[in-house]
């Protein structure tokens, strides 16, 4: 006798919508991959480096912004502090610092960090002492105690996270003779760019973190002390090897900064020159490849 399998309407039916609940979830799959790829690209495309050096006349500041995170590298002057808060929560409209960096405890470089603590949030403060006997230091100590900003001492070799850019402390004098040989030194990595800010190191730093084998190779040097000749050594200048140097300092200032040698020691080194006395605030962009100068 024959047998004859029988298929009934409903197990037909059952095995049709299985099917296509099967596409539709393989469907939902891709398009969530295919999702998931394209926010990839407009997310990696807006990634970016963004420094400004800000005209903070005969003084230090530069802001960097970096994947929605920002820091600080000095203050400039107490008289700049109205400028640097601006410039925070007017200019580039941020909700918080990541970390501000003293360099050293000079009121050119530390006078403007109290506005910048009363402008805005900041995780963490970095500086080479915790103590110094000047009205704009203790500024400093005081509006961080308020805000609840620890200040903390860093290491030579310490990495600090800022978006997908590195920080690496390259030197942190603490117990110098002299206040701008305590300054910290770092190094900003952004993809295939490098930033080095060297605060008003002179020329003993230079030669001390030559022989330590530091890696000193950047496309920015931010210039040490303003251009003076105890900073930017013809040795360090062939080992940073940069494209753009940028000196900050005030329109005829008391000093002669920058000064002629060293003007003539970076022309050498094949450096783009930018002053702040002559182009007032400079800012820098990099996609990880390029450094564009506005």
């Amino acid at each position: 006798m024959m047998h004859v399998d029988i298929v009934s309407p409903n197990n037909i039916i059952g095995n049709s919508l299985f099917a296509l609940f099967g596409e539709v979830r393989e469907t939902r799959k891709k398009l969530l991959l295919f999702v998931v790829l394209l926010l990839s690209i407009v997310f990696s495309s807006k990634a970016e480096l963004d420094v400004f050096f800000l005209d903070v006349e005969q003084g230090d500041c530069a802001v960097i912004l970096c994947d929605g995170e920002a820091m600080m590298i000095d203050g400039g002057k107490p008289a700049s502090s109205q400028y640097v808060y601006w410039y925070l929560r007017e200019k580039l409209q941020l909700s918080s610092l990541r970390y501000i960096i003293a360099t050293h405890p000079h009121e050119d470089h530390v006078g403007g960090i109290a506005a910048a603590l009363n402008a805005v949030p900041v995780d963490l403060l970095l500086t080479p002492t915790l103590e110094w006997d000047t009205k704009a230091f203790q500024a400093v100590v005081k509006y961080a105690d308020l805000q609840g900003c620890p200040l903390i001492i860093p290491e030579e070799g310490d990495v600090y996270a800022l978006g997908s850019a590195e920080i690496t402390i390259l030197s942190c004098w603490t117990d110098a003779w002299d206040a701008n040989c305590m300054s910290i030194v770092c190094r900003i990595d952004y993809g295939e760019n490098s930033f080095l800010f060297t605060g008003d190191a002179e020329d003993i730093v230079e030669y001390m973190m030559l022989d330590a084998g530091c890696e000193l190779k950047s496309d920015v040097l931010k210039v040490g002390h303003h251009g003076s000749d105890t900073s930017s050594t013809q040795a360090f200048l062939e080992a940073v090897g940069p494209q753009y140097a940028v000196i900050s300092c005030g329109e005829e200032n008391p000093y002669g900064h920058p000064r002629e040698e060293v003007l003539e020691r970076l022309s050498e080194a094949g450096a783009v020159i930018l002053r702040t006395d002559q182009l007032g605030t400079i800012t820098m962009h990099s996609d990880g490849k390029t450094i564009t100068v506005e």
